[in-house]
């Protein structure tokens, strides 16, 4: 199997797409692992702990900023920041993954793709998050009963950084999903909200593990309380 980095760079790969960010978001990243807590920027980590990646920097009203001191962004500038399944119990922070998509992904948060769309707009939103309690792992238990038909018509609602709540239905349940699946989210030209987790430990170096991938499609959009839409995000490093 040719390594996802190499059919990206060939296959995907406009302008707007980083090869290196998406290839490992999709080449086995998401997994199960241990969280370790994350420790400020300026203090050094354990030698025998994980090394401790710093809070991202979010832009204005996105996870962790403080509402006194920021401006509402306009559309243009918005960003998907909680993503909740509530018939799940999934409810969590989103965040723009610090250092870029090929960073290893955080716990205790989902991260969205940042080379594709963010909700209201003509392409796929790419939320993703590690198969684990309290974070994504519901999808995968429920992925596996009847291929996930329950799943299907849950509602999963998406805040946004401009006070926003978008509602999507889950119509696709995609298990093993690999490249032709990520092809999928790439070239969407309507509104979608992909949630990807994995299905099984990080594989060997070189060997792309599936994913599941969720395919909803949107129902509605109307205001979101401030709070609602701005949870305090608490990343931790995954060990």
């Amino acid at each position: 199997m040719r390594d996802l980095l190499d059919i990206l760079r060939a296959r995907l790969l406009p302008a707007i797409l980083t090869a290196t960010g998406v290839a490992l978001v999709a080449a086995g990243l998401l997994t199960y692992t241990v969280p370790v807590e994350a420790q400020p920027s300026d203090t050094p980590a354990p030698t025998d702990t994980a090394v401790v990646t710093p809070a991202p920097s979010t832009p204005s009203g996105s996870p962790g900023a403080s509402p006194a001191a920021t401006a509402t962004p306009t559309p243009g500038q918005r960003v998907a920041t909680r993503v909740q399944v509530p018939a799940l119990a999934i409810d969590l922070p989103v965040i723009k993954p610090p250092g870029g998509s090929g960073a290893y992904p955080l716990c205790n948060v989902a991260m969205y793709l940042q080379e594709l769309g963010q909700p209201g707009g003509k392409r796929a939103t790419y939320i993703y998050a590690h198969a684990r309690t309290g974070m994504f792992l519901p999808l995968l238990e429920g992925s596996k009963i009847n291929n996930g038909a329950r799943l299907k018509g849950m509602i999963v609602k998406v805040y946004t950084s401009d006070d926003q709540l978008f509602l999507y239905e889950i119509r696709e349940v995609r298990r093993h999903a690999l490249q032709a699946d990520l092809d999928d989210a790439v070239t969407a030209t309507t509104e979608q909200l992909w949630l990807q987790t994995s299905e099984g430990p990080r594989g060997a170096p070189g060997v792309v593990t599936p994913k599941l991938m969720i395919v909803a499609f949107p129902l509605s959009r109307q205001p979101a309380n401030h709070a609602d839409a701005h949870p305090r995000a608490k990343p931790l490093v995954c060990g």
